[in-house]
């Protein structure tokens, strides 16, 4: 597939072209997470470990922030992507532009919202005074720079809902190597410390996004809009919010349940902290093979089902199930030996209580992975069909669980309790999700 070339997936053996159109998207965020490990190998190795602990310190409130907007951006795709299915281009376009209306008014006002509540945020979660101003000169950084996280997400889920999955990559190529460039400038060479990190990310993000721009409206020949094309409808905006929010509470509200577990975590000290960072960097650097498939699954439900291609969504969903069953076992012979490796990669050999726990974080999560993959495939392809607010209650599944982890398990379990959480979460979840898909599927097949 050429870059900056549409494609429809609504033709063709379901599990080459899957595994084509995930490719770029597994890139994409081995690059994302590749940043992430560097960005804290950067900020534990030149700033300290406490300084990677403040950093880590806000993660759950930047997934539960962030995750909405970019959960929003991806569900108001989701309509974009029926609609080129079904080749009604003039919708196709209708949704583009309303979007980008609806991201910026909704962007706006929370990046100003949770900037002014920062501060009460981190004092909420009990984050230990020793780190708390470094966590909160990155965390308003953050929360600054959400229009540009909000923008850049939104634009790149539009560009794979028409198919092209590698162009976006190329712009995330583009925004790794600027972010971590800056990081070594504002970091190593200018001494901004935590404040540095958050920069870098917010303006590598933010370029990106106008690049993005930029590229979709002069490339795609469908998005070469009239001047009724780009009028604003009430209408189209709120059929894109009713779709788009739910898919953005379903990160929040799973986000909610990590921060209850993060609370806990940071209640058992800075050592946890620090370990809780760590550990989770390897693990969501080893989710992303799973995330990218689900994220396929979103684009390919959704151009089948405008199509009226049903048939092709549940053979989609089998082959995605193989190579989730593969992918498991040969990350839980890599990571089961090597965590306690893994863990040293953010901590000095000395910090042997970070190390120890840090990887038992790892063990444990790697357990669940199957657990993970089946949450994205059936969450994923449950919002490509249009049942976003399934996905939701999905989310609730997950935040329960991890509210009773931090509850009634961390006082008694500790640190392990943490290290168990998400494998319980997703658990939780595929409870809710495997008997939702088969009731949307028969749902939408009898329409």
């Amino acid at each position: 597939m050429a870059i900056g070339k549409t494609k429809e997936l609504t033709e063709g053996k379901t599990l080459p072209l899957l595994l084509h159109f995930s490719i770029p998207l597994l890139l994409g965020g081995i690059l994302q997470q590749l940043y992430q490990l560097t960005d804290s190998t950067i900020v534990s190795r030149f700033l300290g470990v406490d300084a990677l602990a403040a950093v880590g310190a806000s993660t759950s409130i930047i997934f539960l922030i962030l995750g909405f907007c970019n959960g929003c951006g991806g569900g108001m795709a989701i309509p974009v992507a029926q609609a080129f299915g079904a080749r009604d281009y003039r919708s196709v376009r209708r949704n583009v532009f309303n979007a980008l209306y609806v991201t910026a008014i909704l962007s706006l006002v929370i990046a100003g919202t949770s900037a002014l509540l920062c501060g009460r945020i981190l004092h909420w979660i009990r984050v230990p005074a020793d780190i708390l101003p470094n966590a909160q000169r990155y965390l308003l950084i953050i929360l600054l720079g959400i229009p540009a996280t909000f923008f850049y997400n939104l634009i790149a889920s539009i560009i794979r809902s028409l198919g092209d999955s590698q162009s976006p990559f190329w712009f995330l190529l583009f925004s790794t190597f600027l972010n971590i460039a800056l990081d070594l400038l504002l970091i190593i060479v200018l001494r901004w410390g935590v404040a540095g990190a958050a920069i870098a990310t917010v303006f590598s993000q933010g370029l990106s996004a106008v690049l993005c721009y930029v590229f979709m409206v002069s490339r795609y020949a469908i998005l070469r809009e009239s001047k009724e094309d780009r009028r604003f409808d009430g209408r189209t905006a709120l059929r894109l919010l009713g779709i788009g929010a739910p898919m953005g509470f379903q990160f929040s509200i799973t986000a909610i349940g990590s921060i209850m577990v993060q609370s806990a975590n940071n209640a058992l000290g800075t050592m946890y902290v620090a370990a809780f960072a760590a550990g989770m960097r390897i693990k969501m650097f080893f989710m992303c093979p799973l995330e990218s498939l689900g994220m396929a699954m979103t684009t390919f439900a959704g151009q089948n089902l405008g199509a009226g291609r049903m048939d092709r969504v549940m053979s989609g969903v089998k082959s995605a199930l193989l190579m989730i069953v593969i992918y498991c076992v040969a990350s839980f012979a890599l990571l089961y030996p090597t965590a306690p490796w893994m863990a040293r990669l953010f901590a000095d050999a000395s910090e042997t209580g970070i190390i120890d726990a840090a990887a038992l974080y790892i063990r444990i999560s790697v357990i669940g992975y199957f657990m993970l993959g089946t949450l994205c495939l059936f969450r994923y392809t449950i919002q490509g069909l249009g049942y976003t607010h399934f996905a939701m209650w999905s989310g609730v599944m997950e935040m329960v669980a991890r509210t009773l982890v931090a509850v009634l398990l961390v006082s008694r379990l500790g640190f392990t309790a943490i290290a168990a959480n998400d494998t319980i979460a997703w658990v939780a979840a595929n409870l809710f999700l495997v008997p939702a898909y088969f009731y949307v599927f028969r749902r939408v097949q009898a329409k």
